[in-house]
């Protein structure tokens, strides 16, 4: 059940609402929600969940509750909520009266057919902060690893190389 207090807050405002993943938090997403939060008075935002991150493939670092509480901190973002499916949206649109959803631009035109929940729903897809991706950053930090990974294993034969001409 909506917490009493977030729906007085909600009454007579523009509210946004989007969705994310949001493991290991960047400017990417810093920006995504304060682009979102400027279109209207009050953000939403759905947090996946661990489970639902299983369905779509992917593994976060954070756990649900530790994403949830971080997106939580952010003085952008009104309330969360957990995002438990692909078909929760409209039902979220309706439950928080959404007047305009935010998604990616890497979603343009998927959610296009939500318009139809609530008649002055606009549906806005943001750019992405170039460069910079939850992806990338799982991909540099993996990299980083596998490097210290060598440089470990030849300073290991090199001090075994020492020890056998002892």
């Amino acid at each position: 059940m909506e917490n009493l207090n977030n729906k007085h807050k909600k009454e007579n405002k523009k509210v946004i609402l989007t969705y994310g993943t949001f493991d290991l938090l960047h400017i990417g997403h810093i920006k995504l929600l304060q682009r979102a939060k400027a279109l209207g008075d009050y953000l939403v935002v759905g947090v996946s969940t661990d489970e639902f991150n299983n369905v779509k493939g992917k593994k976060s670092v954070y756990s649900f509750a530790e994403r949830t509480d971080i997106i939580k901190s952010i003085s952008y973002v009104d309330e969360v909520i957990p995002e438990k499916s692909w078909d929760q949206k409209a039902e979220d649109i309706r439950k928080h009266n959404v007047n305009i959803l935010v998604m990616g631009d890497d979603w343009t035109g998927k959610f296009d057919f939500l318009s139809t929940v609530k008649n002055d729903l606009q549906i806005v897809y943001l750019s992405r902060t170039q460069d910079i991706s939850t992806t990338n950053l799982k991909t540099a930090i993996s990299k980083i690893k596998v490097e210290k990974i060598a440089e470990l294993k030849t300073a290991i034969q090199r001090i075994e190389k020492m020890l056998d001409n002892l």
